[in-house]
């Protein structure tokens, strides 16, 4: 897949347990490649790329003979430096986002900011261990990598809901929503009265 011209980045990130390559491209169109060895966690990448509208390639190799732990985070540590490559000088930006999410009985809502100063509150509680094989916990892993890495202060809430597929998916959406609005551009400066988003 050829990357447009715009805001991208590609990392790569080599470790003694994973291998991983990311390329984002925040003026992209929703389009997608997503290898990750996880099914799961594919199909939640194409739903984020998807809602957000970015161009997103992300291809994953890991231990997962131990378990998915180490390609669920170091995915997200990838895709968090992206992210922040991409930001570039943060000109113009509208810098918040947020969105509700509703998925049947589920309700999620995602705020975010891009300030340069990384924090995740995540309050999704009730989830079952498992979703098929995929371990529930490792999505907060996931995120609290991508904001760290991002520069991001996210705050997560499982306002409402039962059925924990619904419940991750609407996460992956709302947070997709929240960054495409956050990324948009609506002026000429940057958005901080003191100058600087770090």
């Amino acid at each position: 897949m050829q990357l447009e011209r715009g805001r991208s980045a590609h990392i790569t990130r080599d470790t003694f347990e994973t291998n991983i390559d990311v390329e984002v491209n925040l003026d992209g169109d929703g389009t997608s490649q997503i290898t990750t060895g996880i099914g799961f966690l594919d199909h939640m990448l194409t739903l984020f790329a998807k809602h957000a509208n970015f161009t997103l390639v992300v291809k994953a190799k890991g231990d997962n003979w131990i378990d998915d732990h180490h390609t669920v985070e170091d995915v997200g540590i990838g895709l968090g430096q992206a992210l922040r490559q991409a930001f570039g000088d943060k000109i113009g930006i509208n810098r918040y986002g947020h969105a509700y999410v509703p998925m049947d009985e589920t309700l999620v809502r995602t705020a975010l900011d891009i300030s340069g100063r990384p924090f995740l509150v995540y309050e999704v509680e009730g989830l079952p261990e498992k979703v098929g094989q995929f371990d529930c916990q490792l999505i907060e892993e996931f995120w609290r990598a991508v904001s760290f890495n991002a520069g991001l202060t996210v705050h997560v809430d499982k306002i409402r809901g039962k059925n924990a597929h619904h419940i991750l998916e609407a996460i992956f959406k709302s947070f997709a929503q929240a960054l495409r609005e956050a990324v948009r551009i609506t002026g000429s400066s940057l958005p901080s009265t003191k100058g600087k988003l770090d």
